[in-house]
């Protein structure tokens, strides 16, 4: 499949963040943004093509985990990358562990890390 049909997700409540990422990827993948967690899951339950989902960890409301397991009861299977300015936690590494979350990228992120994970997100469909 072109990796430029592909539709991913990107959630932030950083507008800077949701900008940077849109300019970075806008001409590779259909970028899809929202600014927290519930906007997150609602742009999921109205496009059914999204394929993959980079999340921030910490935003206001619900966390970049507990979106993961919701969007996890809503499209199973979906794989969700957390982004992240923090220490991987072991809360992080139980959710990675148990298939909740695909995988973490540091933030700032680079730009061949979210490429890598959608890679390996169409080597595994």
């Amino acid at each position: 499949m072109d990796t430029q049909k592909i539709c991913v997700l990107h959630i932030d409540d950083e507008p800077t963040n949701v900008l940077l990422f849109e300019i970075n990827f806008q001409n590779k993948y259909k970028v899809i943004s929202a600014y927290n967690g519930t906007e997150g899951l609602e742009k999921v339950k109205g496009n059914p093509e999204i394929r993959v989902v980079f999340c921030d960890m910490k935003m206001p409301g619900i966390s970049g985990i507990e979106f993961a397991k919701q969007l996890q009861a809503i499209k199973p299977g979906t794989p969700c990358f957390i982004l992240t300015g923090y220490d991987i936690s072991p809360d992080l590494i139980n959710e990675i562990n148990n298939g909740t979350v695909s995988g973490y990228i540091q933030k700032p992120f680079e730009i061949e890390h979210i490429d890598n994970a959608v890679k390996k997100t169409l080597e595994n469909s």
